[in-house]
This record gives structure tokens, C-alpha cells and sequence, in this order.
């Protein structure tokens, strides 16, 4: 049974959670990127919980969670605060932190804030951060975000018209034409959800996180994480440079890493039988599982 509650944000922000007991009070708390409700972890919720318990739960201004009652309160510190409210609401159990995206950097900076009762770490397509530096191989997105800044600032009503405008079928057809989605195995019924959750998402609120998470970086923790780490990368992903994880699994002290031939930055979907079997031969061989 799939149990709701809402966990508190330190400003008094409502984050929902949702929660299901495994048959291991092992939680495994999934963390999502940047304008996701959950899309990511359509196969391992159902996937993890027959060995952990799993917990899902939506970031400030996702999904069903509030709006941030403070509106500079949505940098990755911010959200890591919040990834402990939730662990809190849990019941404070031993966790697994898993992370897609920017829910990577949201778990690096949780580990920095408590790492107890942290058992282990899984990085899924994701960085230790400064993102918007190297997102299709350059620095191009750090540069125009305060262009995008500004329009959200001044013109709201013509960046939400703008930021809303593309139907999510039209958007899913442009990323496998560009050849971010890989059209061999992911299925656009599993990604059209992330597209449409796009829409509803509060533009200048999207801004302010992206920019957070470009010059955000928790390099300087990797070498200090003493849990076991598995970073799983994606060899064609263009918003995940795949040497960023390779070079951050060598950093971690009990880093593995699991390279996904023809992998995206949705591999989860795309390969989600493999992520799901190499995640658990991970927590088997740590003693998680």
C-alpha cells in the first residue's frame, strides 16, 4: 500500500510524499531533476520496493507541493533542507539516496548536511554540479539564463504564454529527432508526462533553480562521502557530459560506475531493466539488499 503525507520545508513549505512499505526498512528516498514529478521512476518504484522500501517525493513548486513560501529559498541547499524534512517524516529510517539529475546534487548536499543514517548513494544521469556549464559540451545555458532571467522579471505574462506554448506530443517528437531521447527504446507515453508537468511549472521560480544549480558544485564533498556510491551515466547523454561521471565515480571513495551503451539522459526509462538490475546487484553486494 502506496501511503501520502506531506513532510515541512524549514520555511514552512508543504512538500508532498509518497511512501510504500518493502520488506526492508531500507528506504530508498528517489529524488527528482528539475521540472520532474516523479516521470523518471516510473519502473523503479514498483522495481525497488521488492527489496527496500521506496519514497518519492515532489521539490518545492512540483507537482503537489506548494509553492516556496520563501521565494529565494530554491537552491540546491534549499532542497537538500528539504530531503532531510522528508527523511524526518519518514520516521528518520536508514536511506538510500537516489537522485536523477539535479536530485544528484540535492543528495551530495544532504550527505554534506546529515550523512548519518545514510547507507548508500545512487547517481542516476546526473552531476556534482555547475550543470548549466556543461550542457551539450558548453557553457552556452550559463550565459543566456540571465537573458531568461530578465524576461521572467520584466514581461511575466509573455515568458509564461512562451514557456507554456508547445504541446508535450510536438515537444517529445523534438527531443528524438535531436537525438536527446534515445528512439530505439524509450517509449513517448512514459516521457510525455515530464513535458507536461513542464507547462504548469512556474517559469521565473524554473530560473532561479536552474541558475542555482549552474554555479552550485559539491566537487569539494566527493572525496569526504564514505558511503558506497553507484553512478550510473548514459555514453550518448547531452545534459549529462558522461566524463562527469566517470570522472566523479573515480573521485568518490567507494564510487562505482555502470556506463549505459546508448544511454540518454533518460536511461532509467530507456534501459529500465538494467538500471533496475544493476541498482540491485549494487545494494546486494553492499548488504543493502
Amino acid at each position: 500500500m502506496t501511503r501520502e503525507l506531506f513532510a515541512v520545508g524549514p520555511d514552512g513549505t508543504r512538500l508532498y510524499l509518497r511512501a510504500k512499505r518493502g520488506p526492508s526498512p531500507v528506504t530508498a528516498i528517489l529524488c527528482d531533476g528539475i521540472c520532474c514529478d516523479g516521470f523518471i521512476y516510473k519502473y523503479l518504484w514498483d522495481d525497488l520496493s521488492r527489496t527496500l522500501s521506496v519514497a518519492h517525493w515532489n521539490y518545492r513548486g512540483h507537482g503537489r507541493s506548494e509553492q516556496p513560501r520563501d521565494n529565494d529559498a530554491v537552491d540546491v541547499v534549499a532542497h537538500a533542507a528539504d530531503l532531510d524534512a522528508v527523511r524526518r517524516a519518514l520516521g528518520d529510517p536508514p536511506v538510500v539516496l537516489i537522485g536523477h539529475s539535479f536530485g544528484t546534487q540535492v543528495a551530495l548536499e544532504a550527505y554534506r548536511l546529515r550523512p548519518q543514517g545514510i547507507s548508500a548513494m545512487v547517481f542516476l544521469c546526473g552531476s556534482f554540479g555547475r550543470v548549466t556549464h556543461t550542457f551539450k559540451g558548453s557553457d552556452l545555458l550559463a550565459q543566456i539564463l540571465p537573458r531568461l532571467r530578465e524576461l521572467a522579471t520584466e514581461h511575466p505574462k509573455v515568458a509564461r504564454a512562451l514557456w507554456s506554448r508547445v504541446p508535450s506530443k510536438v515537444a517529445v517528437r523534438v527531443a528524438l529527432l535531436t537525438g536527446d531521447l534515445d528512439s530505439r527504446t524509450v517509449r513517448p507515453e512514459d516521457v510525455e508526462p515530464y513535458f507536461s508537468h513542464v507547462a504548469h511549472i512556474d517559469f521565473p521560480m524554473f530560473v532561479r533553480m536552474l541558475e542555482s544549480a549552474g554555479e552550485h558544485s559539491a566537487e569539494d564533498l566527493l572525496p569526504d562521502v564514505n558511503v558506497p556510491v553507484l553512478v550510473v551515466a548514459g555514453d550518448h547523454d547531452s545534459f549529462t557530459p558522461p566524463e562527469l561521471s566517470e570522472r566523479m565515480a573515480q573521485v568518490l571513495p567507494k564510487g562505482e560506475l555502470a556506463m549505459l551503451s546508448g544511454g540518454t539522459h533518460v536511461a532509467p526509462l530507456e534501459q529500465n531493466e538494467l538500471v533496475q538490475l544493476r541498482i540491485e546487484k549494487f545494494l546486494v553486494e553492499q548488504g543493502i539488499a
